[in-house]
């Protein structure tokens, strides 16, 4: 079905855009594999963020995921001192598991596991500002239903993370140095096969002294221009980053799936 995978979630997981889902990438049935790509940018208030990635699913049971991210500090930069334009950058390596149940054809909801490696290309910098290190790894387990005779979805995800802004600025802080239980959860009304509405939320931790990290949400609206193409919009209201308030703005994304 058109839209059940979700889009691309800015550390690489199929799902939402701010959290992922217990589905898995591509278009794949339970004896294929399958393939997605996407393209995101992010424009807040004083930031601009970019990231692209792949996802193989396999079997409709296993997901393998890689996205790149760039964090651009544009004249901010200036102000802390980094120079204009400085740009952060990230890795991240993902792997989601659905053990058990389905987001449409079985009584039980989809339930999966997941893990994200996520690597700062800007160690020096991120401990400058008082995190602990310049690698990490999140832990996150999610729940999904498509209630179809309404064509609602409902998603939540908990997740065990010491990452500050996702990584960008490291890991643990000079407030905080240990792993924290984070919230996330998605709603969607599928007004058609092709188009759906929404918002997420995502709790985030506080870990760093010098830069207040805030809650984030989004409200968005996903059309399928095909059974391949998927293209996202959504107003985004990130909060405090980097020491910076009010950070929002749009959020687009283009998703390619097979």
């Amino acid at each position: 079905m058109l839209l059940t995978n979700g889009i691309s979630s800015l550390e690489g997981a199929s799902g939402g855009g701010l959290t992922p889902w217990a589905v898995i990438a591509g278009n794949e049935t339970s004896d294929g594999i399958g393939l997605s790509g996407h393209g995101t940018l992010v424009e807040v208030e004083d930031y601009d963020y970019q990231s692209a990635g792949v996802a193989i699913g396999i079997r409709d049971r296993l997901e393998i995921s890689y996205a790149h991210q760039n964090f651009n500090t544009n004249d901010i930069g200036v102000a802390l001192g980094l120079g204009k334009d400085y740009a952060f950058s990230q890795d991240v390596i993902g792997a989601k598991v659905r053990l058990a149940g389905d987001l449409v054809y079985d009584r039980m909801p989809a339930v999966a596991v997941g893990v994200q490696y996520k690597k700062n290309n800007n160690g020096a910098i991120v401990r400058a500002v008082g995190a602990k290190d310049d690698e990490g790894v999140d832990y996150y387990a999610s729940v999904s239903r498509l209630f179809l005779s309404r064509s609602i979805l409902l998603s939540g995800t908990v997740r065990l993370t010491k990452a500050n802004q996702l990584g960008i600025l490291g890991f643990g802080g000079d407030k905080k140095d240990a792993y924290g239980v984070q919230f996330e959860g998605s709603a969607a009304w599928q007004l058609s096969r092709r188009f759906a509405v929404g918002g997420e939320f995502r709790s985030k931790p506080d870990n760093l002294g010098i830069a207040r990290e805030d809650d984030w949400f989004d409200a968005f609206a996903a059309y399928a221009l095909n059974r391949h193409l998927t293209a996202t919009i959504a107003y985004a209201d990130l909060g405090s980053i980097a020491t910076v308030k009010g950070q929002r703005g749009l959020f687009l994304q283009l998703q390619a799936a097979f």
